[in-house]
């Protein structure tokens, strides 16, 4: 198999726009934007590949050597699993991949708006009708390294989604009763949807958690896509409505280790340097509330995997960016059981005078509101698992970390 050394960048919003072309010589990723798309002053990366003429060259290895908005096309855990273990079945070895094939394999199935040409062929999976309970098997299996059922179509269901947990991207139906694969066209009375299943270290209920967290959330006032909470036979599933897609249009979205190149794995950003990034990108201080309000929910509610990666912006086709609406959030331990986004300094046990410190460093207003209106949500936190069907037993293990967590904030 020959290694794919040029690819062809292109956005696709209200229409398709060639931004330029991504090549790699000598183990060294270059960039080079289109002419016509340097009229356009739409920056999609404007800090890491920022909008000028003539040829950039990535010389940062966090991502590989490859400019973080790419990066945020391809898969990481789950998805980069996947996508091993197919190439491992064509006889390919993934190891001798560049970041440019791995883009190829993508081509224009990624999360966002970016697609990538040319696109590698790869085996047609026939569109069966989709089985929660066997996807959730088989990827169960995969994990465990004693199966190879279902990658093929586990694949095409994972578009370029990253996160440990296996999930799949379908269209849903408006009664949320049938189930559709998300890579054809969208069907009449359809919508993009992501659907998550457990991974090997989670708890066999962790749907129905991720459910009432995302009750709880909206309840906080975050912007939070449709929830649903999907039955099988042998489990239940989260499913959660895709923010990167509206009605058949692509939105490009970048996440904020790829926009400002960190990496997710090793805490290393503070709420205080995601305020100041939001308000100067966005240009917007209801942005930078937005923000707030998923600090202060995500201190209170024991929300610890706030790495980089589960924070993004979203562009609209007239280049102004927005504080995408909130994701991966639930009951998590971050590394070590502290926060992977510091509150001015501290993730170990953040108090609400460090929240309100960053509000009035930021000049946010009405900050104590803030507070009271998230600290009220958390606490229904019982009516939000009774609704989702949460066990007992999980209930009151989760409902006495919260209770641990506001008494230790005073």
């Amino acid at each position: 198999m020959k290694n794919i050394k040029k690819l062809t960048i292109h956005l696709t919003q209200q229409k398709k726009q060639k931004v330029g072309t991504l090549a790699i010589k000598d183990r060294k990723i270059y960039f080079e934007y289109d002419k016509d798309f340097l009229k356009t002053g739409i920056e999609i990366s404007p800090y890491k590949l920022p909008l000028k003429s003539g040829l950039q060259r990535c010389d940062d290895d966090t991502f590989e050597g490859l400019w973080g908005v790419f990066s945020d096309s391809l898969p990481d855990g789950w998805g980069r699993l996947l996508m091993d273990r197919h190439l491992m079945r064509l006889g390919i070895n993934a190891a001798s991949l560049s970041p440019l094939d791995r883009l190829s394999y993508i081509g224009a199935y990624g999360m966002g708006a970016l697609s990538y040409e040319p696109v590698r062929e790869s085996e047609e999976v026939i569109l069966s009708d989709i089985v929660l309970d066997e996807l959730a098997a088989s990827s169960a299996q995969i994990l465990k390294g004693s199966s190879e059922a279902l990658v093929d179509e586990l694949l095409s269901l994972n578009a370029s989604s990253a996160g440990a947990r296996p999930k799949v991207m379908v269209q849903l139906s408006h009664d949320k009763k049938q189930i559709v694969h998300g890579s054809q066209a969208r069907q009449e009375g359809f919508s993009h949807w992501m659907i998550k299943f457990a991974s090997s270290v989670d708890a066999q209920e962790i749907g129905a958690i991720e459910y009432a967290y995302s009750l709880m959330a909206k309840e906080a006032g975050l912007q939070m896509p449709d929830t649903a909470l999907l039955e099988g036979k042998n489990g239940r599933y989260f499913a959660c409505e895709r923010f990167d897609r509206v009605g058949d249009q692509r939105v490009h979205m970048h996440s904020v280790a790829g926009l400002v190149h960190s990496d997710f794995r090793y805490p290393s950003l503070d709420y205080d340097d995601l305020m100041s990034l939001t308000l100067h990108l966005t240009k917007n201080i209801q942005e930078v509330q937005k923000v707030y309000r998923l600090a202060c929910f995500n201190l209170f509610a024991h929300n610890r995997d706030d790495h980089a990666k589960n924070f993004s912006y979203i562009m609209d086709e007239k280049g102004i960016w927005y504080f995408s609406p909130v994701y991966d959030i639930t009951f998590s331990n971050g590394p070590g059981g502290e926060h992977s986004m510091m509150y001015l300094g501290v993730g170990k046990n953040p108090t609400k005078e460090h929240l309100l410190a960053l509000a009035k460093k930021h000049g946010l207003k009405q900050s104590e509101e803030t507070i009271l209106e998230v600290q009220k949500a958390v606490g229904k936190w019982n009516t939000f698992a009774k609704c989702a069907g949460v066990s007992k037993q999980t209930k009151s293990t989760i409902e006495k970390v919260l209770k641990e967590i506001a008494k230790k904030a005073e």
